[in-house]
């Protein structure tokens, strides 16, 4: 049975959540281009927020094959 998936995610959740590696997530994170929060010195990603992100970025990418 597949592992619930945490409501507040680390940078190793979050990069099997989204199936990228955790320097690309960090990476993101700092640049400002992934929902994200510091709890302390680290970093920290809200599912909902990624969610919705990435909903985004499917509505951005439908937007630029219809143009």
């Amino acid at each position: 049975m597949a592992e619930a998936v945490p409501e507040i995610m680390t940078i190793h959740d979050c990069s099997l959540y989204l199936g990228i590696s955790e320097d690309t997530v960090y990476k993101y994170a700092a640049q400002g281009k992934l929902p994200a929060f510091k709890l302390g010195n680290r970093w920290r990603f809200k599912k909902s927020l990624l969610d919705h992100w990435i909903e985004q970025q499917c509505q951005s990418v439908q937007l630029e094959t219809n143009v």
